[in-house]
């Protein structure tokens, strides 16, 4: 599991590497509509104008094929075949993000509504998916003698060092940094973040998403594991709610 990642932060190795971290860049949903239904204007024949008789089988055609299209239009949004509508409403649930709060070990986070929380040791707390274990968000806190992040070294720098601890696996083929970056959390925090993709004999290949503070000499490190396999790569949808749950990472305001 991702969460088993660990590195010493008790030394003070700062980095003398010069990085501009690259943001992460969260997705924009576009609304989508269902096309309207066009319909042809229905030609009289001239006879029937000055005779009643013949208007009613006329306005009665007129009339059935509307049914019949209304009908059509109802049996395709009951068979689902308007992906958009479709999408969408899928869509809609899995971006249901719910507050999660620690207060006792002083951390805050957005999680996924639809996932379950579950014990796990070593694991201060652990969200996982339903029936996906291995999609799992995660926090691990750690006292350390730091007073800030940036004592430690640059963004780049811890990266490496998650990157190395990643390597060490027996079970990891494979572990490639892919964005760094840099933000402020709540009262200036310094918040690092990272992704990163790793090839492993347990699960194959899976995105990470990694984000660290220290608040209170102690190290706060969320990990969000899910599967990015060729076969079935991370879509957009899935990456977005994602990265809204990174972006949502701090230290909880103290009342």
């Amino acid at each position: 599991m991702a969460l088993q990642v660990s590195f010493s932060f008790t030394s003070h190795s700062p980095c003398q590497q010069n990085h501009t971290p690259k943001l992460f860049s969260p997705k924009t949903f576009s609304s989508t509509s269902l096309p309207k239904a066009s319909f042809s204007n229905q030609k009289q024949n001239p006879e029937s104008i000055n005779d009643p008789q013949k208007e009613t089988p006329i306005l009665s055609l007129g009339s059935s094929k509307r049914r019949k299209l209304n009908l059509s239009v109802l049996a395709l949004l009951i068979n689902g075949s308007l992906p958009n509508l479709s999408n969408n409403s899928i869509l809609a649930q899995e971006l249901e993000l719910a507050r999660y709060t620690d207060s006792k070990e002083g951390f805050t986070l957005l999680t996924p509504s639809s996932y379950v929380k579950v014990d796990k040791a070593g694991a201060t707390v652990l969200f996982e998916e339903v029936n996906k274990g291995s999609n799992n968000i995660g926090v691990v806190v750690t006292p350390v003698r730091l007073a800030s992040l940036g004592e430690f070294g640059s963004p780049q720098f811890v990266a490496d060092k998650l990157i190395q601890a990643e390597k060490k696996k027996e079970s990891t083929k494979d572990a490639e940094v892919i964005s760094v970056a840099e933000r402020s959390g709540h009262g200036g925090l310094q918040v690092y973040e990272f992704e990163y993709k790793v090839d492993s004999t347990r699960g194959g290949m899976k995105r990470i998403f990694s984000a660290a503070f220290v608040s209170s000499k102690k190290l706060y490190l969320l990990n969000i594991a899910h599967s990015d396999k060729p076969e079935s790569p991370l879509d957009t949808d899935t990456r977005t709610i994602l990265e809204e749950v990174i972006h949502s990472f701090d230290a909880a305001t103290m009342t």
